[in-house]
C-alpha cells in the first residue's frame, strides 16, 4: 500500500492550509493510500542550522523517519510574501536527499488574496533540487478565508474536485514510481 504523509506549512490552529490538507489526505485515503498527518504543532523542530544532527531535538529524527518511510508527501502551505511558508522550508531543510529523493509531491497553497501559483512554483523548484517528483496537478485556493464552511469543507465543488484529483494523481504516481523502483 502506498503511504502518503501530509505536511502543513501553517502552525495556526484551524488554518486554511490545514483544512485543505486534511481534505486532500482524506481523498488520498479514498484512493487507497495509507495516510498520516505529521502535525508540526505537535513536534519540537529547531531552526535548521545546516548540520546533520540535532541531538537536542529528537523530533527531527521522527520527521526524517516518517518521511523516509513514505512514498509521497502532500504539502499544503499558506502563501506568505509571495512564496511558501518558512515552516515548510525549515522542515524540508532539516531533511536531505536520503529522505526526499524519489518521493512524489502533491502541492496545495492557500492565499488571503487572489489565486496565484508563486508558492507552488517555488515548492516545485525545491522538489527538483532534492530529486523528488511533483505531480502536474496542483491547487491554489485564493481568498481562502471564504472558501471553507464551519466544518472545514470547501464550499466550491470545483475546488473540492480539483483537490480530489490532486490526491488521486499523487497516489497513482506514487504507485507507479514504487513499482518501477
Amino acid at each position: 500500500m502506498v503511504k502518503v504523509v501530509g505536511l502543513c506549512g501553517s502552525l495556526r490552529p484551524g488554518s486554511h492550509a490545514e483544512k485543505a490538507l486534511l481534505l486532500a489526505l482524506a481523498a488520498a485515503a479514498g484512493a487507497g493510500a495509507e495516510v498520516e498527518y505529521l502535525d508540526f504543532k505537535q513536534l519540537n523542530l529547531p531552526f535548521c542550522h545546516g548540520g546533520d544532527e540535532y541531538p537536542d531535538h529528537p523530533d527531527v529524527e521522527v520527521l526524517k523517519r516518517k518521511v523516509k518511510e513514505a512514498d509521497a508527501l502532500l504539502i499544503a502551505t499558506p502563501e506568505y510574501h509571495g512564496s511558501f511558508s518558512g515552516v515548510i522550508k525549515n522542515a524540508l531543510d532539516l531533511m536531505s536527499f536520503e529522505e526526499l529523493s524519489d518521493k512524489v509531491f502533491g502541492l496545495v497553497s492557500v492565499l488571503g488574496g487572489g489565486q496565484n501559483n508563486n508558492a507552488l512554483n517555488d515548492l516545485r523548484t525545491v522538489a527538483r533540487w532534492v530529486h523528488a517528483w511533483v505531480v502536474p496537478e496542483q491547487v491554489a485556493i485564493g481568498q481562502a478565508w471564504k472558501q471553507f464552511d464551519a466544518e472545514g469543507n470547501l464550499t466550491d465543488p470545483k475546488l473540492k474536485d480539483r483537490l480530489d484529483k490532486l490526491a488521486y494523481a499523487l497516489v497513482k504516481a506514487a504507485r507507479m514510481l514504487r513499482t518501477t523502483a
